[in-house]
């Protein structure tokens, strides 16, 4: 192992890691309840990743319309408004969920700064298609907001987070995916660093440069037909799909089961900041604005795992109890209301199926 190493391994896991989450107007706005439901999840099943550093995207619409419509970006006038209101609270929310024991951090006191996200070829181009980025930060730099002034999509967000980011790993968070199950951070970190340490056997190492986590649509993944039904990837699968060992500081062994990933997903995920920059970014044109990665660099990088590529994207999935055990729960937020507009919603179906039930029976 080299010395440059030596530094990374010693460091805690929080030290390690940057907590990026993104967020975008939602029907529930301003109530934070969403983000709100993401963090409690963090504290039952991921403490450690309430103490890393974090920056939160605060991204914008891209126009308002008569009707809402999220994914493409367009809101209410009503939701605008409520987006404004929302960016307060949700900056509120993540300053006070991420203050140091014994100290609170304030919205007066942050620092600003800005850069811009440039996007696309510029040859041709009758502007120099960029969006200016504001960014605030407490005065230690373990809290960062970014505000864009135009609608970036998930996939630059994510981009424009990961160049601020200063540690080698980063956990990118939707702020409608919360954790229902244990993630053991800090071994999954180990295991990340000993695939990548440069040593005598480094030819014998496979890479582990991002980890996904189970849904329910990834349910025992190495047996479902997004592998099998490939000659490649099941050959991928059988060769690597094993279980690391993760050394813990009192010399303890602990056991972490992982399984070929022949995917790039949005959802939840952790990985190495300078790999991500150097496999889903490499120059300003790789993703338009307003996009997703897994739309896009996903299937890209899928094709080209079943040309036999994987290792050039190193994707890996936990797998707990080979592939049986959720990790995460998918919150929706395009629809999500609050917990109490959840109830009045479904109520109001039922009593729509009810009224429906009552006039097929009238007319039988």
């Amino acid at each position: 192992m080299t010395s440059d190493h030596v530094p990374t391994t010693t460091r805690p896991g929080s030290e390690l890691l940057t907590l990026i989450i993104t967020t975008s107007p939602t029907p529930s706005a301003p109530s934070t309840e969403l983000l709100s439901l993401v963090l409690l999840s963090f504290r039952e099943h991921c403490p450690a990743l309430t103490q890393c550093r974090v920056i939160l995207v605060l991204d914008t619409y891209e126009r308002i319309s008569p009707t809402a419509r999220l994914k493409k970006g367009h809101v209410t006038a009503e939701g605008a408004a409520n987006f404004d209101e929302y960016k307060k609270n949700a900056k509120s929310l993540i300053l006070g969920e991420f203050s140091p024991v014994g100290r609170d951090y304030d919205q007066g006191d942050l620092l600003e700064d800005s850069v811009e996200a440039e996007f696309g070829c510029i040859a041709y181009a009758q502007q120099d298609n960029a969006v200016p980025l504001a960014i605030t930060k407490t005065q230690d730099g373990r809290v960062v907001f970014v505000e864009p002034s135009q609608r970036l999509g998930f996939g630059l967000a994510v981009r424009s987070a990961l160049r601020l980011a200063e540690t080698p790993y980063v956990w990118i968070q939707q702020h409608d995916w919360s954790l229902v199950s244990e993630i053991p951070l800090a071994p999954l970190l180990e295991i990340m660093q000993q695939q990548s340490a440069p040593d005598a056997e480094e030819t014998a190492k496979v890479p582990i440069k991002y980890l996904c986590f189970p849904t329910i649509r990834m349910v025992q993944y190495a047996r479902s037909d997004h592998v099998m039904q490939f000659p490649t990837l099941r050959v991928l699968t059988n060769l690597h799909k094993q279980s690391f060992s993760a050394r813990s500081g009192d010399g303890n062994t602990t056991k972490i089961p992982l399984t070929p990933l022949f995917f790039w997903h949005d959802k939840p995920h952790l990985a190495e900041t300078a790999h991500y920059l150097a496999r889903v970014f490499p120059s300003r044109s790789a993703l338009p604005r307003g996009t997703f990665i897994e739309d896009t660099i996903g299937h890209r990088a899928r094709t080209e795992m079943k040309e036999g590529q994987w290792k050039k994207w190193a994707c890996w999935l936990y797998y707990p109890d080979e592939g049986k055990r959720l990790c995460m729960r998918h919150l929706k937020g395009r629809t999500w209301r609050g917990a109490e507009g959840d109830l009045v919603q479904r109520l109001e179906y039922m009593r729509l199926n009810q009224g429906g039930l009552r006039d097929a029976r009238g007319s039988v």
